[in-house]
């Protein structure tokens, strides 16, 4: 006769401990094996609402809102400092899926701070980076660089007012050199200026202004003249290849 097993009545221990240890609601500390440690909410044993994470290692620490066990929300970052042992802020913003995503502010150092949109970690629509360096960008972002419509504030005055790309200067732009009195308007590709105009600026107000305006020039069709090497610059760049500038243009174009 064959051995019939009975089943079970009550569900097994280590289901029934299971059951006890899922986190639901508000909680104390919960510290983990590595050191970290997590105060707040929690919903389906996952954070979930408010709540303060502190990672050992790092230093670092967390405090805002969070949405199945990521940072999702609004909340602030910071780390230790290692002098003061205080916390400072690194970042105050918008999370998305455990990254930065939405208006935020990273604070780099305590003169260099970028204020603006983020997408995935990275500085990614509108905003403004203040350098340690006293410059100051202000406008459009692509993948952590310069990308689209923007303005360069140098610490000395001087700025620039233009195109961007890959984190250079490419295309349309002015460049405004308030020192010395001028303005050079022209076309830009990989940071270096190619063809363009120089005109005086604001001669009266310049902290050093060049010692005789510039004359007047006269050409028959001076925009056709900008357009023809403007053209050559951009098939040259499409091209990839190093080839020899005619003498025509070379004549017609300043680097400042």
């Amino acid at each position: 006769m064959p051995f019939l097993k009975r089943p079970r009545t009550t569900e097994p221990l280590v289901k029934l401990w299971d059951k006890k240890a899922q986190k639901c609601g508000p909680h104390h500390t919960v510290y983990s094996v590595n050191g970290d440690q997590y105060t707040g909410d929690w919903m389906d044993n996952k954070k979930h609402g408010k709540g303060r994470q502190v990672w050992k290692r790092t230093g670092m620490i967390y405090y805002g809102d969070w949405r199945c066990g990521k940072r999702e929300g609004y909340g602030t970052l910071s780390r230790t400092d290692p002098e003061t042992k205080e916390y400072v802020r690194v970042y105050v913003g918008s999370w998305r899926n455990d990254k930065k995503e939405g208006a935020g502010t990273y604070f780099y150092s305590p003169s260099a701070f970028y204020e603006g949109q983020w997408k995935e970690d990275q500085r990614s629509g509108w905003g403004r980076m203040q350098f340690e360096n006293g410059e100051l960008y202000e406008g459009e972002w692509l993948k952590d660089k310069q990308h689209g419509q923007g303005l360069l504030l140098l610490a000395n005055g001087n700025r620039f007012v233009g195109s961007w790309s890959n984190g250079q200067k490419n295309g349309h732009g002015k460049f405004f050199y308030l020192d010395r009195g001028q303005l050079y308007e022209g076309f830009w590709v990989d940071g270096v200026a190619k063809c363009g105009t120089v005109s005086d600026f604001g001669r009266e107000a310049a902290v050093r202004p060049t010692v005789y305006p510039i004359p007047k020039v006269c050409l028959q069709d001076s925009q056709a003249v900008l357009m023809e090497a403007q053209a050559y610059f951009t098939e040259d760049k499409q091209e990839s290849t190093e080839t020899t500038i005619p003498s025509h243009t070379v004549a017609r174009q300043y680097v400042p």
